[in-house]
């Protein structure tokens, strides 16, 4: 059992954040249904959590704040503000959590606290990007970079705020036990398990299907899911949205933050990679089933966007088949 610790901050814990992180790690079950998290809230006293800066409900922590040092992975909700004063004892925990090898990672302006700790000195970070050039005058030995969705470091893990913290949660579960598992935690929350995928992920493009005019790309975008096989062309992608290709490509890049075919070769990616985890399907038959035609053009681009084979990722990630 993998224990995720939340410090439930005295100075105004963002509610969202913090139950973001109970939410998803709680939805993850593996092939047999069991469930590999246990999630547990901590403080020393009832703390009063935030939305906007305002006061939105009071929770009676599940476990004493020291309990931190008992997990294997630290997430760090966002705090009221980026000007609240960073709570000394939560630093220390912080510190001595990573000292003892402990995976920490914090979602929107919870990466001051990392940065107060010295947790990401001399590393790239983010946080919402309202506050990105406030941690950066800050911090300025943190290399801050404000516009992607979160930044993984290995140890060490940043996010954006809002809807950002999903995607690190998601990318985690990925991390530890792949991309099916992951999947199906998604599908459970009704979120994208990726936005653009990779660490590419811009925070001003919304997750995809969101409306950008009288109708959004929802139905396209499932279309695609069902067509992966399919030799795919813009106008082909095109005529399915009733658009021209010159509003295809536009309202593609305001609604995903990438283009259509990068958005395609994105999702046969992620296609091949559940394929590779799940099905005893030779590696031929995966490349064909997801577009990719043959087994060397899947291989080139898995190495690009995962920077390994599909051969390494299937023995890395693969789970008993039913």
């Amino acid at each position: 059992m993998h224990v995720v610790a939340v410090p439930a901050l005295r100075g105004g814990a963002v509610g969202f954040d913090l139950t973001t992180v109970c939410q998803v790690f709680a939805s993850v079950r593996l092939p047999d249904g069991s469930a590999p998290y246990e999630v547990r809230v901590c403080a020393d006293a009832p703390v009063t959590t935030t939305a906007m800066g305002m006061p939105c409900f009071e929770l009676t922590p599940t476990h004493p704040l020291a309990a931190v040092l008992d997990a294997d992975t630290v997430v760090v909700p966002g705090v009221a503000g980026p000007d609240a004063v960073p709570e000394p004892e939560v630093v220390a925990l912080l510190r001595k959590a990573a000292a003892a090898g402990r995976r920490v990672a914090s979602i929107c302006t919870g990466a001051f606290l990392l940065a107060e700790a010295g947790l990401l000195d001399g590393a790239e970070a983010t946080t919402h990007w309202l506050a990105a050039d406030r941690l950066a005058q800050a911090y300025p030995e943190v290399r801050v970079r404000p516009a992607v969705l979160f930044v993984d470091n290995g140890r060490v893990l940043t996010s954006a705020g809002v809807a950002a913290g999903l995607d690190l949660c998601l990318h985690l579960v990925s991390r530890d036990h792949g991309a099916a598992v992951a999947a199906r935690a998604a599908r459970a929350l009704v979120v994208p398990l990726r936005r653009e995928g990779g660490q590419a992920q811009f925070v001003s493009h919304p997750a995809p299907g969101a409306a950008a005019g009288p109708a959004g790309l929802q139905a396209t975008l499932e279309w695609l899911h069902r067509n992966l096989h399919r030799t795919l062309t813009l106008a082909d992608i095109a005529g399915r949205a009733g658009l021209s290709v010159r509003s295809l490509n536009r309202h593609f890049r305001a609604q995903t933050g990438t283009t259509p075919l990068r958005w395609l070769l994105w999702a046969r990616v992620e296609r091949a990679r559940e394929l590779l985890e799940t099905t005893d399907l030779p590696v031929e038959h995966v490349a064909r089933r997801c577009g990719f035609g043959t087994a060397v053009s899947m291989r080139a681009h898995f190495h690009r966007r995962l920077g390994t084979s599909p051969v390494a990722y299937r023995r890395t990630f693969r789970a008993p088949v039913p």
